[in-house]
């Protein structure tokens, strides 16, 4: 799965407890209709690849899904979700591999061989 938008947060690499454990936190902001702030998680050796990320550019991430189950002391289950980054891209808005280059006006020439005589039998 993958998620495009704009780089709203990049927050610092945190470490947690003794055994090393480090995280980053991206937040995305989606370019649809109904725009969502996403807070993505990168882990570990993951956090370094934001470092040549900036506010305001445009990516593409690359995610897992990830839940789990808690419980309670009282018994209680409840359920969290979470959005791991694994890879992210920035997408370039200047130039589209989809659409060709539109070449300059001066490259077309009118026609010579057009005759004023001939009758206009478009169908249109």
């Amino acid at each position: 799965m993958d998620i495009t938008g704009k780089i709203k947060l990049i927050n610092e690499t945190k470490e947690y407890g003794s055994n090393g454990f480090r995280k980053r936190e991206l937040i995305v902001t989606t370019e649809e209709q109904y725009p969502q702030d996403l807070l993505v998680e990168f882990i570990q050796d993951k956090c370094d690849i934001l470092n040549s990320y900036n506010v305001g550019d445009s990516v593409k991430v690359d995610i897992n899904l990830r839940g789990r189950e808690w419980q309670s002391p009282q018994g209680e289950i409840k359920y969290f979700n979470s959005i791991q980054g694994w890879r992210i891209e920035k997408l370039s808005l200047e130039s589209n591999p989809n659409i060709p280059p539109v070449p300059p006006a001066e490259a077309f020439e009118p026609a010579d061989d057009v005759n004023d005589n001939e009758p206009d039998d478009l169908p249109f």
